[in-house]
C-alpha cells in the first residue's frame, strides 16, 4: 500500500513551507510569510504540488535519458532524438533504462541560430585569434558543435525595500585670515516598491557557473510555454541545484539591487555612512526555464592531465562565451622570427656605426 503524501507550498512565493513548532504555523524561508493551518487551506497550496507531480511524471514518460560512460554527463532528449557523442568528451553516449529526477520545465527559449549560423560565428571569432592550435578550429571537431538547452532558474518577485542611513553635507570656506568648516547631518529614509523581472540563475552545479553566467542575459520577450517539440534535434541538460538551494542566493541578489537602486537616490551628500538595507518579498514565482546554448569544448593536455576549453555562444541573442586554449609553438615559432629581425636590424646598425 502506497501512503499518500501531502506537500504545501507558499502561496506568496510557491517555495517548500515548513512547520514550526513554537508558533505552530507553517514558515516560509524564502519570503519569510507565516500562515495558520487554516489559512492554508483556504489557499490551493496542496492542489498546485499535486498538479505540479502529474506534470512532472508526463513529462517523464516523454523524454530519454543519455549517460555517458567516460565522463558521467547526464543530458535529456525526446524519444525521436539520437544522440551519437557526449557533447562534453565526445565519446559515445549510450541510452538509460529509466528517466530520474526529470522535471518538467515551464518555459524554454527556443535556438534562433541552427548549427550553421553557430559554425559561422565560431569561424568568425577564431579567424581573430592567431594563436590557437590546428586542431581546434578544424572542420571534423567543428562538426561536434552541440545546441543543448541549459537549466535555468528564473524569478519574478514584487518586494517593498528601505534604506536608512546617516549623511553628511561639508560646507568650507574662508573669510580672511579664518577658515571655516560647516558639517551638516541628515537622517536618510528611502522606500519603495521594487519589482523584479527574469532573475536567471543557473540550475547546474558550479563547474559549469562561470560559462552560463558568461552569456547571459536573455530576452524577456524570446520566453515560451514548453513543449516537446522544442527539443527537437537537441539535448537538454538535467537540472542538479533545486531553488531551495539557490534561494538565498536569489534573495541576496534581490538586496544587492535594492541596495543600488535606493543608494542612488541618496546623491549629494559629502558622506553616507551607517547604511542599513533591507527587504521584504510580498510575492514570487518562480519558473524552472530551458535555454539555449552552442557548445563545443577542446580537450588538451597538459601536465597537470587534461585541461578542458569550453566556446558557449547564447542561442538565441548570439553572445560568446570562450575559453582560448594557446599553441605554445606557434608563440615560439613569432618570438624566433622577432629574434631573427631583430639580429638583423643590430647587426645592419653595428655596421653603420
Amino acid at each position: 500500500m502506497t501512503e499518500s503524501t501531502v506537500i504545501y507550498k507558499c502561496p506568496n512565493c510557491d517555495a517548500g513551507l515548513l512547520f514550526d513548532a513554537e508558533s505552530q504555523s507553517f514558515h516560509c524561508e524564502f519570503c519569510m510569510s507565516k500562515f495558520t493551518e487554516e489559512e492554508l487551506s483556504e489557499t490551493d497550496s496542496a492542489e498546485r504540488a499535486e498538479k505540479a507531480e502529474k506534470d512532472n511524471a508526463e513529462f517523464a514518460g516523454e523524454i530519454n535519458e543519455y549517460n555517458c560512460p567516460s565522463c558521467g554527463a547526464e543530458i535529456i532528449t525526446d524519444k525521436s532524438t539520437i544522440a551519437d557523442f557526449c557533447y562534453y568528451c565526445h565519446n559515445p553516449v549510450v541510452l538509460s533504462d529509466r528517466v530520474s529526477g526529470a522535471i518538467k520545465p515551464g518555459k524554454i527559449i527556443p535556438f534562433a541560430f541552427d548549427k550553421d549560423g553557430a559554425k559561422e560565428a565560431f569561424i568568425r571569432i577564431t579567424k581573430k585569434k592567431h594563436f590557437l592550435p590546428n586542431d581546434f578550429k578544424n572542420a571534423e571537431r567543428l562538426e561536434k558543435i552541440s545546441g543543448i538547452y541549459y537549466p535555468f532558474w528564473v524569478t519574478d518577485a514584487d518586494t517593498n525595500a528601505r534604506l536608512d542611513a546617516h549623511a553628511q553635507k561639508i560646507r568650507k570656506w574662508r573669510s580672511g585670515n579664518y577658515r571655516y568648516t560647516e558639517v551638516s547631518n541628515f537622517k536618510i529614509k528611502r522606500e519603495g516598491f521594487i519589482h523584479f523581472e527574469d532573475i536567471t540563475t543557473s540550475a547546474m552545479s558550479s563547474e559549469d557557473k562561470r560559462m552560463l553566467e558568461g552569456i547571459l542575459p536573455y530576452p524577456i520577450d524570446a520566453y515560451k510555454d514548453f513543449s516537446m517539440p522544442y527539443l527537437l534535434g537537441y539535448s537538454a541538460k538535467k537540472r542538479d541545484i533545486e531553488r531551495e538551494d539557490i534561494s538565498n542566493e536569489v534573495r541576496d541578489r534581490m538586496h544587492s539591487y535594492a541596495d543600488t537602486l535606493l543608494s542612488d537616490t541618496a546623491r549629494g551628500y559629502n558622506v553616507v555612512s551607517g547604511k542599513s538595507v533591507g527587504i521584504n518579498i510580498k510575492s514570487c514565482h518562480w519558473q524552472y526555464s530551458l535555454l539555449p546554448i552552442w557548445i563545443l569544448n577542446y580537450h588538451k593536455k597538459t601536465k597537470k592531465g587534461t585541461k578542458v576549453y569550453t566556446y558557449a555562444m547564447n542561442g538565441n541573442t548570439g553572445k560568446i562565451y570562450g575559453e582560448y586554449p594557446v599553441s605554445i609553438p606557434k608563440i615560439l615559432a613569432l618570438l624566433g622570427s622577432l629574434a631573427g629581425v631583430f639580429t638583423i636590424l643590430f647587426t645592419l646598425i653595428g655596421r653603420l656605426l
